[in-house]
């Protein structure tokens, strides 16, 4: 039996495109579905069939989804962005009285942690570590219990270390605040913790009624232009400030405290599905600062050692399988940007009918 598998978000190297090549390492076969707003989106390109559709905001957008499910008979949904997450959380309900599996965590988590003051509130509250941190009412509001250096970010979204940077002085950080405000971002004042060098990306995945399936831990490479968003140095001391873009690289191995860590956060959270947790280690301390409650950008990298978060849930939840405690192999994993060559007749065609049958190639 062929499932087939609607992901939304396809463009990049981002999370729908990772789901499409965890799912291509998968022990079954799956006919893919790709959806996204823009023609040059290279995950158009590498799934079976592909369509462009509406931005969320469309009031056609949902009717769009669900008539590409009922055509290419897709029984499961998962969404590749941020916005379609968020949007396909609050409609699960009618996805799944149409017969669509949202292979997603419920909305509660989704949407606390795709606000990164709420999320700090609720796991302080819970006793966990966090970077000291604030919501500046304008520029001028500096608070003397957070030291320098900092991180000035949207407090909404920004996934993929968007509209971060860091700040060593009130010049600096009025600034940044006023720049991302200016940029329609609300912004979130946080003490810059530890060193990147023992920073990890963690994924914690329960099944959709929040048993748990197993973590996975990754401690990052922050080095070269792919892995490090930007690297400042300290005006006083030989020291360098470092910030990870979302494309990870590094070692998998154990890491068993910050994976027991991090599980201990996803249950805090009330996490029924995939979720991603970053943090870093300072001395026998862990700090998380950054959740995002859904499949992760490191999601085919997690394939690539056995542990397969999209096609377990799809064994547990829509085939009806018993599911072991997922477990991976150890090793480094690198990236680099691939390239690939894409007909002008083909993006004309998808630009012309809005969808194309891609039968030969898989990106």
């Amino acid at each position: 039996m062929i499932i087939s598998v609607l992901i939304t978000g396809v463009s990049g190297g981002g999370v729908g495109r990772q789901c499409i090549k965890a799912l291509r390492l998968g022990q079954k076969k799956y006919k893919i579905i790709g959806t996204d707003i823009n023609p040059l989106s290279l995950g158009l390109y590498s799934v079976d069939k592909a369509y462009l559709v509406p931005r969320v905001t469309d009031p056609a957008y949902i009717d769009v989804l669900l008539d590409i499910c009922q055509k290419e008979k897709a029984t499961i949904i998962i969404p590749g962005s941020e916005v379609e997450l968020i949007f396909i959380s609050e409609k699960r309900e009618e996805f799944i009285k149409n017969g669509i599996l949202p292979l997603i965590n419920n909305h509660k988590v989704i949407a606390t942690c795709l606000d990164k003051w709420q999320t700090y509130k609720l796991l302080l509250d819970k006793g966990f570590k966090m970077p000291k941190s604030y919501l500046p009412k304008d520029k001028n509001d500096i608070q003397s219990r957070i030291k320098y250096p900092v991180v000035i970010k949207p407090y909404v979204g920004s996934g993929g270390s968007r509209g971060i940077f860091i700040a060593q002085n009130d010049k600096e950080l009025k600034f940044f605040i006023e720049y991302l405000t200016k940029q329609g971002a609300s912004t979130i004042v946080q003490e810059y913790i530890g060193s990147a060098d023992e920073e990890y990306t963690v994924g914690v995945l329960h099944d959709l009624n929040g048993k748990l399936l197993g973590s996975f831990a990754l401690k990052r490479i922050v080095k070269g232009a792919l892995s490090v968003k930007f690297a400042i140095k300290d005006y006083t001391k030989n020291q360098i400030y470092t910030i990870s873009t979302g494309i990870s690289q590094g070692v998998v191995d154990d890491y068993p405290d910050v994976r027991k860590y991090c599980e201990r956060v996803a249950k805090a959270l009330g996490s029924t599905g995939p979720i991603n947790i970053q943090c870093r280690k300072v001395e026998d301390d862990i700090y998380i600062f950054e959740i995002n409650p859904r499949f992760s950008g490191t999601t085919s990298i997690r394939a690539l050692c056995g542990y397969n978060e999209p096609e377990t849930l799809i064994q547990k939840h829509y085939l009806k399988k018993s599911v072991k405690k997922l477990s991976y192999k150890k090793g480094t994993i690198l990236r680099d940007l691939e390239n690939c060559y894409i007909d002008p007749q083909e993006i004309d065609l998808i630009t012309e009918q809005g969808f194309i049958k891609n039968d030969k190639r898989k990106i």
